[in-house]
């Protein structure tokens, strides 16, 4: 053995420990809207389910159309016979058959034709469910990091307080009850500052199975979110029908159409052609049957065209009954979710308007509470000028005060953008603004922290 073996192979050795190592240690990743939206899509199970039901029907309507296209099979009916013979054994035999007229079938073709438009429909809405879906995650997450924050500093706020009137109550300054106070104020910070890192958590947890990603890290890029117009700049659009109330119908539109087809299948011609070829076999016992001399050709070929004219069939009169009773329903249905969607989207627009006023006075009660800081920094440099001092507790006062009318002002937003997504969705304008995000950032967000 050289010499040079031991040393490769501890080469190899360090090289797999950094690897298990490197794998071991989560790696914290930045990612923009678009590339979580990309993800979502390209991993979600809805997605891909209804990219496999658009297969379907559309092999559902080349279905329909292959039927006028004729279908060839190659078969043998080779056989022993002993006395007189019953059949004609060949040795091989090639049979055609298509069908060449049914007034029912152009129904069914536009029944297949309309459920493909039904897959696509509902192809494109659950892409849009499943865009929103990222979209409402990384939002939350996003704001959920920046509460964290102002949650802590308002915590560390709540902290000090509890030290500065702990230091009063020692200089006789202060009572016990402002004390027990200041610590319940510390501990109901405390409390809500878990409670956001629980649902930063959770929302860390549902985006990383939407876009495939490790949970350990994930953290959103708040710059790659695209701005979003005021309410006066989203109208409701009435005329606009969500892509699942389309794909209601289309569904429904298929069922009427085969609810005809069925309904024509009485008193209208079906014709089919048939073709058939077969070589017969000569060893058999047949020239001691039929005249001698008449059987010597063995090459035998059918052609010929089919009729049938259903004249009465009760089955078939109570499935187009059946069928058209379907389609009704399923019309009724449509119409019953057309008018839930706009009743919904009316509502979102009303909601839109009072959140929009709501983040407008949260914003002003947080302007006023960092007006409220300057004042009381001022007057502790200053003095106050009636007279009464100003002390450190009245300024962790304030800077708790403010904090909380920021993280307010966060909850307002955050319901107020929530809501102005749910309306993009209603007027199926999503896709055009993260199409808009995407192009403010053609280079892609991604990347290590």
């Amino acid at each position: 053995m050289s010499n040079t073996e031991p040393i490769m192979s501890l080469r190899h050795l360090l090289t797999l420990t950094a690897l298990v190592v490197a794998a071991a240690v989560p790696a914290s990743a930045q990612i923009s809207l678009t590339t979580a939206v990309d993800l979502a899509l390209k991993n979600s199970p809805r997605v891909l389910a209804a990219q496999a039901e658009v297969e379907r029907a559309q092999a559902t309507l080349n279905q329909t159309k292959d039927v006028y296209v004729p279908t060839f099979s190659v078969g043998s009916g080779l056989g022993y016979t002993y006395g007189f013979p019953f059949g004609a054994p060949s040795l091989f035999n090639v049979n055609a058959q298509s069908l060449i007229f049914d007034q029912s079938q152009r129904n069914y073709i536009r029944a297949a034709r309309s459920g493909l438009d039904a897959a696509n429909h509902s192809l494109n809405d659950v892409r849009q469910q499943v865009m929103e879906d990222a979209v409402t995650t990384y939002i939350a997450l996003d704001a959920d990091l920046e509460r964290i924050k102002a949650a802590q500093e308002e915590s560390g706020f709540a902290t000090q307080l509890t030290r500065i009137v702990q230091q009063r109550l020692d200089a006789g300054q202060d009572t016990k009850v402002e004390l027990t106070r200041s610590k319940l104020t510390a501990a109901n910070l405390r409390l809500r500052q878990i409670q956001l890192e629980d649902d930063a958590d959770n929302q860390r947890d549902h985006l990383s199975r939407l876009t495939g990603l490790p949970s350990d890290g994930l953290a959103t890029d708040h710059a790659s979110i695209p701005s979003l117009r005021p309410f006066d700049a989203t109208p409701v659009k009435d005329g606009v029908l969500p892509e699942s109330i389309q794909s209601a119908y289309a569904a429904a539109e298929s069922k009427l159409q085969s609810a005809f087809g069925d309904a024509r299948k009485m008193y209208r011609p079906q014709i089919g052609l048939g073709m058939q070829y077969s070589r017969l076999a000569s060893f058999n016992n047949y020239a001691d049957y039929y005249r001698p001399g008449s059987f010597h050709n063995y090459n035998n070929i059918q052609l010929g065209l089919q009729f049938n004219l259903p004249v009465f069939d009760m089955t078939r009169r109570s499935k187009a009954r059946e069928s058209l009773a379907e389609a009704q329903r399923s019309l009724h249905e449509a119409d019953q979710a057309r008018n839930q969607f706009l009743e919904g989207r009316h509502k979102i627009g009303n909601a839109l308007r009072e959140l929009q006023a709501r983040t407008e006075v949260a914003s002003l009660e947080r302007e006023l509470a960092e007006n409220q800081i300057d004042v009381v920094r001022i007057q502790l440099r200053n003095g106050s000028p009636g007279g009464q001092p100003v002390t450190p507790k009245e300024e962790q006062n304030a800077l708790i005060q403010e904090r909380a009318r920021y993280l307010d002002y966060l909850d307002a937003d955050l319901q107020l953008r929530q809501t102005q997504i749910d309306l993009l969705h209603a007027n199926g304008e999503l896709e055009n603004w993260l199409k808009s995000a995407a192009k403010s950032q053609p280079q892609d967000a991604s990347k290590p922290r």
